[in-house]
């Protein structure tokens, strides 16, 4: 079975090591990236209602549709997808946007040529790493949740660091005293010092969202769009969020159990907005947040209920679910409070963008 051969992979890695045991990061990273057995890359089907959860891109058309809308003044100069899943964004961004000038970038072998089979009579193209200089907008939709993050806790008086190591009945938690390097001194802002308490961390998502800080254009219109689940980090890391926000994901179901079925589940984190924030500020004084707002007003305001209501169905059954799709995601209960959208752009890209003022929460970063 493939649970197991993923297993045994872990398992040997483990055995691999100095210590017996890896960082919570390396085992999430092979559970979920891993050649050929990966989560990701191992060709099962992961989106949709066929697989284990669904994004906002399929759920309707109109998501796409309402992005394309909002950043319409930057798309002339390029726009450029991390992580595009089944293809569904940006089959959709195309389609209202018309014939822009597109961008994939995908790591997973499975997913490109899904989307290459869907966006066909497209003239998207995939890149196989980052540009060195990237213009436009650069969309990121539930991308940072599922990069490889470190499990943190503040336990008997110090802060530690969460292992794994193999048993006789699969892998389990084992915990080392953190005293030095970046883990530990973002460890020290940002974990309540209560005994128990533990939280994720994710050096990782920060470093990439550096990197794209560094290679965003400083002479054309240029902002990044990232839309997920997640806090501010007065919220993130608050008291009463003892146990974290790591959650796993199999046949629509939720659990946060990230140690068992390897390679058949999907592992998430949510997302620190603050750190992401100051990683791209701190990486590029050309970039300030254009805006930081709630999924739902995002939507609202970028005229989402305007393309619902000129939008042609075939019959009423087809308008009641695009209706009932759209309520998932702008409805405080379901998507709409806690998915969240940060926009970060240079100068340019920020002064064509004002409209967003008015829904802007970056206060709360």
């Amino acid at each position: 079975m493939h649970g197991e051969a993923v297993a045994l992979s872990i398992a040997a890695k483990i055995e691999a090591s100095p210590d017996r045991r890896i960082a919570f990061s390396d085992f999430m990273r092979a559970c979920l990236y891993a050649p050929n057995l990966g989560y990701y890359t191992a060709g099962s089907a992961k989106l949709g209602s066929a697989g284990d959860f669904t994004t906002a891109p399929e759920m309707s058309p109109l998501f796409g549709a309402t992005l394309a809308g909002a950043f319409a003044p930057l798309v002339v100069h390029g726009v450029t997808e991390l992580g595009a899943g089944s293809g569904a964004l940006a089959k959709s961004f195309i389609s209202a946007a018309g014939d822009c000038d597109y961008s994939i970038l995908e790591v997973s072998a499975d997913l490109r040529e899904r989307q290459e089979r869907l966006l066909a009579q497209t003239r998207t193209r995939w890149l196989d790493r980052l540009p060195d200089e990237i213009a436009g907008v650069v969309l990121l939709n539930e991308v940072l949740d599922a990069l490889p993050c470190e499990i943190v806790r503040f336990d008997s008086s110090r802060y530690q660091q969460a292992f794994v190591v193999q048993h006789e009945r699969g892998f389990e938690f084992q915990w080392r005293a953190l005293e030095s390097g970046a883990l530990f001194e973002a460890a020290k802002h940002r974990i309540p010092p209560i005994e128990g308490y533990a939280s994720e961390i994710n050096l990782e998502a920060e470093a990439l969202a550096a990197t794209l800080a560094a290679r965003l254009s400083r002479s054309e219109p240029t902002a990044v769009c990232f839309i997920d689940y997640g806090f501010p980090q007065s919220e993130f890391y608050m008291p009463s969020r003892t146990r974290g926000t790591l959650m796993c994901h199999y046949r629509h179901r939720a659990h946060d159990d990230p140690l068992i079925l390897p390679g058949l589940q999907d592992i998430t984190a949510h997302v620190d907005f603050t750190a992401i924030a100051e990683a791209m500020i701190e990486a590029s004084d050309a970039l300030s947040v254009s805006c930081y707002s709630t999924q739902a007003k995002f939507l609202l305001a970028s005229g989402l209920p305007a393309m619902l209501e000129t939008a042609m169905f075939a019959t009423e059954a087809s308008r009641l679910a695009a209706t009932g799709a759209i309520q998932k995601l702008v409805s405080p209960t379901e998507m709409g409070e806690l998915f969240k959208v940060l926009v970060i752009g240079n100068a340019k890209a920020n002064r064509i963008l004002d409209r967003f003022a008015e829904i802007d929460d970056c206060h709360r970063l």
